[in-house]
């Protein structure tokens, strides 16, 4: 993949892992409401994606994580669990952590969040 994953790429991926969890299928309005986000917002992100080879996209507008898409989704999407979790110990509130993390998770080296997760394990 040559073109760099932005945040904007990590927050659409993982919200589609999120919603796959809880439904078959998926739509841009579901992804829409999901990141309060327009629906030409959605798809233009998605068809970026689509040309990233993260997700597929049918002509009846599902959509869904290709392997590569899901393998970084499951990768973001960790990462903010233990962002998140680590916040919470840290005695932040639910609401606060969940915010907060949306924002760190994007610009945390790979050092810090080994050590968060470190943490997070004792």
């Amino acid at each position: 993949m040559s073109k760099q994953i932005t945040k904007a790429i990590e927050d659409y991926i993982e919200a589609i892992y999120i919603l796959e969890k809880d439904s078959s299928s998926i739509k841009s309005i579901d992804i829409s409401k999901l990141l309060n986000v327009s629906k030409p917002a959605v798809t233009k992100i998605t068809n970026e994606l689509k040309q990233l080879e993260l997700i597929s996209k049918d002509h009846y507008g599902e959509i869904s994580l290709t392997e590569k898409g899901r393998s970084l989704a499951i990768k973001v999407y960790e990462k903010h669990i233990e962002i998140r979790t680590f916040l919470i110990k840290l005695g932040v509130s639910e609401e606060i952590a969940e915010l907060d993390c949306c924002k760190i998770e994007h610009i945390l080296s790979d050092e810090t969040l080994k050590k968060i997760i470190e943490f997070n394990n004792k």
